[in-house]
């Protein structure tokens, strides 16, 4: 099949969890004999990254129209190319569906979570999210959810019956990067944090949480903000010896940092299936997260759970976890386990495979 996937900022992965996603999905795809494009922002042209086709496209670089800029010139583009199916990413980019549409382009699109959510959107921002809802429901041929929570949602606001495909994580066999070393941190001796710094992230609360702890390992603070400046400037004002911000971290660097940390802490509030929860589970890592429908879903009995918000209690779990090795351990384990079974990259390519040979254009 020849397979076009737009919405995201594309290939090599360098900015959060749909970007990883096409990344591992496009790879694979290619190595079972199929043609993938994906679009991508930043240098305009075309090249190939790991067999896939990297078409370079610009984009309007505001908060409002980076992603929505970036797309309508993608759909344009791509309702010239001879695609079989088109995955589109985020629902925010239902918008083009209609332009795919009239080069019968079958299109899957991934919504994501309930993005209007987000605490950093706006009435107006908010409305057009339940725009673009009602827009995947009324024109994709399938909405892909990557968890049950969200299709739940979208069954029952707009009666349709979305298809559920989760994230995957898979940790490579590898050795250890020096990472530790130029970080100066030890092996099991930090608590990380990995997510960009977004309100709805809650990274100050985090914080917060863990300044009211005594003699506790640095806290790791991986990510960066785009757009929340007064956050990452509140954020970045409470830098010390322990609350470290190295910045945003990928590939096998990310990879030690997670194999390595005494515990992962997640404490996103909205979303599906988060990219870097399941990845920290599939690292064997021992995970602290946030408690939501969607976090419970993905972890099960397999991580441990806290709350935020006027009844904040990060703080007791992060020093009971830290007195107790053998309760960190034995979520450790399961954690390894529930990933495994759960989130591999090649179920998710069969789920996919599968689904764009039932949509295939002819």
């Amino acid at each position: 099949m020849k397979i076009g996937i737009l919405g995201t900022r594309g290939v090599p992965p360098a900015y959060g969890g749909f970007e990883t996603f096409v990344a591992e999905l496009g790879t694979r795809l290619v190595q079972r004999g199929h043609d993938v494009t994906i679009y991508s922002r930043g240098e305009v042209g075309g090249s190939d990254w790991n067999g896939i086709r990297r078409l370079g496209l610009p984009a309007i670089g505001a908060k409002y129209f980076e992603t929505v800029s970036h797309t309508f010139l993608s759909a344009l583009d791509a309702v010239r190319r001879d695609f079989d199916v088109v995955l589109l990413c985020n629902a925010a980019n239902a918008f083009t569906i209609p332009i795919l549409r009239t080069a019968r382009l079958p299109v899957a699109i991934n919504v994501d979570g309930i993005e209007r959510k987000r605490r950093k959107w706006n009435v107006l921002g908010r409305a057009v999210y339940l725009t673009s809802e009602a827009f995947s429901a009324s024109f994709a041929d399938v909405v892909v959810a990557d968890a049950t929570v969200i299709a739940q949602y979208y069954r029952a606001t707009f009666g349709i019956e979305p298809v559920m495909i989760p994230y995957g994580a898979e940790f490579p066999a590898e050795e250890d990067t020096d990472v530790l070393r130029r970080l100066g941190l030890e092996e099991r001796g930090y608590i990380l944090y990995v997510s960009r710094f977004e309100p709805e992230n809650n990274p100050l609360e985090v914080v917060e949480a863990y300044e009211q702890l005594v003699d506790a390992p640095p806290l790791l603070m991986v990510g960066a903000g785009l757009y929340a400046k007064d956050l990452v400037e509140e954020l970045h004002r409470r830098a010390s010896e322990r609350v470290r911000f190295p910045g945003a971290i990928y590939g096998a660097d990310y990879r030690t940092l997670q194999r390595n940390a005494l515990f992962y802490l997640q404490a996103t509030e909205v979303g599906g299936t988060h990219p870097a929860l399941i990845e920290a589970m599939g690292s064997g890592g021992a995970v602290l997260v946030h408690e939501t429908p969607e976090n419970r879903e993905v972890g099960g009995d397999a991580v441990g759970y806290f709350r935020l918000g006027v009844a904040q209690t990060l703080t007791s779990r992060m020093w009971e976890w830290l007195l107790n090795p053998d309760l960190r351990e034995a979520h450790r384990a399961r954690a390894r386990e529930r990933a495994a079974e759960r989130y591999s990259w090649e179920g998710v390519t069969d789920a996919y495979e599968r689904l764009f040979l039932s949509l295939r254009r002819g």
